[in-house]
């Protein structure tokens, strides 16, 4: 719903309309580049946010909880943007984006959808949206730990050592939606940057010459109201997925890390593990 000018009414619109032409598998169209991603952008997420709060002057802070998931994010971005770019491509073709004759490349998988953008275009290709990408993850994940920690301080006492199952699956949760609400315009334009390209005689040409001359468009088509299209499913979406990433880096967190007696105040995460503030 985000790529294109109204195509779709709604979500629900846009549910039964991929299902009844291209059936259950249309609604899978491009999950193998964020499977392929997930994995490193998580470590490498809570990784940097960990090590990074655990080296802050002052880590209690909920600024600190938010310059360390600002980091995190940023860091992550030279995966996550390729990844995305790849992911948006198999998504959308076959959905007619055309420039008079031409029509939208076909791609049988992730890696092949970014070797032949590389081929045709160079790393300029492989990089389209990053800028919007960076702009979109640096305040989003900033939020998502923000959000999740100041949840968790609310929902948990202070002699408690350890955040209850449904406080995590909740913070994480609200954590998620909060992120996607705040950077979501951001979003609308990175999915139509993306989305953007079409093969002519040998090259890729463009609709946006970019990034304003894609929002100015996109208004002028859609009014200002394209910058929510889509966000109920999203949020739809991030509830759960949020809810449970947290719970699980926490669940196993809390099994590979040793006990601890210590009631020294703790982030959100190290209270769901009981996992005293180290050095490493």
């Amino acid at each position: 719903m985000q790529g294109s000018s109204a195509v779709y009414k709604s979500t629900l619109e846009c549910f039964n309309s991929i299902v009844k032409k291209e059936s259950v598998k249309g609604l899978y169209k491009g999950v193998t580049s964020p499977l392929y991603s997930l994995a490193a952008i998580n470590a490498i997420i809570f990784g940097v946010q960990g090590n990074l709060l655990r080296r802050m002057k002052n880590p209690d802070a909920l600024s600190s909880h938010f310059m360390a998931g600002a980091t995190a994010g940023f860091l992550q971005c030279g995966i996550c943007g390729p990844m995305e770019l790849a992911k948006i491509k198999l998504q959308v073709q076959g959905e007619g984006l055309k420039y008079g004759s031409v029509k939208s490349i076909d791609y049988t998988g992730s890696i092949e959808c970014l070797r032949k953008i590389y081929n045709m275009a160079g790393f300029r290709g492989v990089s389209r949206g990053m800028i919007a990408t960076i702009l979109r993850e640096v305040p989003a994940f900033g939020t998502y730990f923000l959000t999740y920690e100041w949840i968790c301080r609310k929902m948990t006492k202070d002699t408690e050592t350890e955040c209850s199952t449904g406080t995590l699956l909740l913070s994480g949760g609200l954590a998620g939606c909060a992120a996607w609400i705040i950077t979501y315009p951001i979003d609308v334009i990175k999915t139509r940057i993306q989305t953007d390209g079409a093969l002519l005689q040998g090259r890729l040409v463009y609709k946006y010459s970019g990034y304003l001359d894609c929002i100015r468009k996109s208004i002028s088509a859609d009014g200002y109201k394209v910058f929510g299209k889509g966000l109920n499913a999203t949020l739809l979406r991030a509830f759960p997925t949020n809810a449970a990433t947290f719970a699980v880096v926490a669940w196993i967190l809390r099994h590979m890390a040793p006990s601890n007696s210590s009631n020294d105040r703790k982030s959100a995460i190290e209270r769901a593990t009981s996992f005293a503030q180290i050095d490493g």
